[in-house]
C-alpha cells in the first residue's frame, strides 16, 4: 500500500516529538512539509497537533484494548496506533478504512511488521466504539491535561479561567501576521491570502484563508508569522535610543524594535549558536543598526549601557500549549524553579545593563507564577534600586499613539494585575498567554 505524504510526515515528526526533541510549531514549517501541497500540509498540522493534545485520551481508550495493557509499546507502534485512533475518534471526514489502513502500513514500514495484526485488530475495535459517545466537550478539554498542570491553574486562576486555557490549547491557534508595510496587504489579497484584523493591535492581521508561506512576501521577510501577544510585548517595551534584546532569537520582536525605533542601535543577543545564525541572517537587511551577539544573558557584563531592555526569557511556555502542545507531556513540577534561577539571572543583568532611569521590560509566555510573579519579587528583594512601573500609563499611550485598537485596550486594561503587570490569558484576545512587566533602575 502507498503511504500517504501527509501521515507519513505527521508519522515522522511525533516520532521527533516523543524523543522529546524540538517543538511542533517548528517541525512543522520545517523543509519537509513546505515541500508537501497545501491540502497534505494542512492535513499534517491536524494529524501532529490532534494527537499530542488528545494523546492522554488516545492512550486511555487504547489501553485496555491491548492484550497486555501494560506493556511498554514501541515508539513506532505507539505512534501508529495513535494517529489511527486520532483520526477514527476525531475526524469526521477521514474513511476509518484509511485511518487503518494508513497505520498498519506504517507500523509495517516502521520496522514493527510483527505488530501489524495486533495495530489492525485495536483500531478496529477503537472504529466499532468511535459513535458511543459525543464529540469533545469541554470535560474532555480539562481531562487533555495532567491533572496536575489542571490543579495548579485552578488554584492561581479559578475554574473558569482554567476552562479557558485548557479549551485554548485544544483549538488550533490563530495565524497572526505582521506586515513591513501596508502595500503588502494588496500584494497578499492577489495571492488568494484573506485576512482580519488583529483583536489588540492596529497592526496586528490575522490570516483566515489562504497560503501565508507561499507567497513572494512571506519568503522575503516582508509579512511574518507572529503571535499577536509577541508583538504587543514588543510594543509595550516602546522607544529607546540604545537598546538591548536579552534573548532576541527567533527575532520578531526584535524587528518590532528596529520598526518602532528607526535611529536606534539595538543589540540582540543569542546564547545558541545555530539560533543566532538564524538570527543574524533575518536581521541581514539591517545590519547598520542591529548588531547580534553570541552571548548568553545569564553572563551579560554590560553596565549601564541601554535606555531600554527587552529580556523576554526563555521559559517552561506554557502560555503556548494552543501551539506547541506536546509541552505538557515533558514538564515537570520541578522545571519551574528550574527556569525561575536562569530568569532571575537574565532579569538581573538586565537591570545592570540599563542606564539609571533607564526601562527594562520582563515577559514570559508562562502562566506560571513561579517564572513571573515570584521572578520579579526575588529580582526586586535583590536590586533595590529598581521599581515597577504599573503598565496602565503604557497602555493608554498606545492608545493613543494608534497602536492598540479600542478594543484591544479595553481588553488589556482588564487583564493588569494590581501590581501593574500585564497577564494574557489563553484565549481570552486569541493569543497565545503571555506575562509582561516593566521595570526602571533608578539609580
Amino acid at each position: 500500500m502507498a503511504l500517504s505524504p501527509a501521515r507519513k510526515a505527521a508519522f515522522d515528526i511525533l516520532l521527533t516529538l516523543d524523543r522529546g526533541q524540538a517543538h511542533s510549531d517548528d517541525l512543522l514549517r520545517g523543509k519537509g512539509v513546505s515541500a508537501l501541497s497545501l491540502q497534505d500540509r494542512n492535513l499534517v498540522t491536524a494529524l501532529v497537533l490532534g494527537v499530542v493534545r488528545w494523546q492522554l485520551e488516545l492512550d486511555e481508550r487504547l489501553r485496555p484494548l491491548l492484550k497486555r495493557p501494560n506493556v511498554k509499546l514501541d515508539a513506532e507502534v505507539r505512534i501508529a496506533l495513535r494517529l489511527g485512533a486520532f483520526q477514527l475518534l476525531h475526524l469526521d471526514r477521514i474513511p476509518p478504512s484509511a485511518a487503518i489502513d494508513q497505520s498498519v502500513e506504517l507500523t509495517k514500514q516502521s520496522g514493527h511488521r510483527f505488530a501489524s495484526a495486533m495495530v489492525n485488530a485495536v483500531l478496529r475495535r477503537v472504529a466499532k466504539q468511535s459513535g458511543e459517545e459525543a464529540r469533545p466537550d469541554g470535560s474532555r478539554d480539562l481531562r487533555a491535561y495532567p491533572a496536575w498542570m489542571r490543579e495548579r491553574w485552578q488554584s492561581f486562576f479559578g475554574e473558569a479561567a482554567t476552562f479557558s486555557i485548557c479549551a485554548h490549547g485544544q483549538l488550533q491557534p490563530n495565524l497572526a501576521i505582521r506586515m513591513q508595510s501596508p502595500d503588502v496587504e494588496e500584494e497578499l489579497a492577489r495571492a488568494g491570502v484573506r485576512w482580519s484584523s488583529g483583536s489588540l493591535l492596529t497592526g496586528a492581521r490575522i490570516a483566515d484563508s489562504g497560503d501565508i508561506t507561499a507567497t513572494a512576501a512571506f519568503r522575503d521577510g516582508r509579512v511574518r508569522i507572529q503571535d499577536e501577544g509577541s508583538q504587543l510585548v514588543a510594543e509595550i517595551a516602546g522607544q529607546g535610543r540604545q537598546i538591548l534584546d536579552c534573548c532576541a532569537a527567533p527575532g520578531g520582536k526584535t524587528l518590532i524594535l528596529a520598526e518602532r525605533n528607526p535611529q536606534a542601535r539595538i543589540f540582540a543577543l543569542e546564547a545558541s549558536p545555530q539560533r543566532l545564525e538564524a538570527l543574524c541572517t533575518r536581521m541581514a537587511p539591517l545590519a547598520n543598526r542591529v548588531e547580534c551577539r553570541l552571548t548568553d544573558a545569564r553572563y551579560l557584563h554590560d553596565e549601564s549601557a541601554y535606555d531600554l531592555v527587552l529580556a523576554d526569557v526563555p521559559c517552561s511556555g506554557t502560555g503556548t500549549l494552543g501551539r506547541n502542545p506536546e509541552i505538557r507531556h515533558r514538564l515537570q513540577l520541578d522545571d519551574f524553579a528550574r527556569q525561575a534561577e536562569r530568569q532571575i539571572a537574565i532579569l538581573s543583568n538586565a537591570l545592570r545593563a540599563a542606564q539609571t532611569g533607564g526601562r527594562v521590560v520582563y515577559s514570559t509566555c508562562s502562566l506560571e507564577p513561579e517564572e513571573n510573579e515570584q521572578v520579579i519579587a526575588a529580582t526586586l528583594m535583590r536590586h533595590s534600586a529598581a521599581r515597577v512601573i504599573p503598565l496602565q500609563a503604557r497602555l493608554e499611550a498606545m492608545r493613543a499613539e494608534g497602536i492598540l485598537t479600542e478594543a484591544g485596550f479595553n481588553h488589556l486594561a482588564t487583564s493588569l494585575t494590581p501590581e501593574g503587570y500585564l497577564r494574557l490569558v489563553p484565549g481570552s484576545a486569541g493569543t497565545d498567554g503571555f506575562f509582561v512587566v516593566m521595570l526602571q533602575r533608578t539609580v
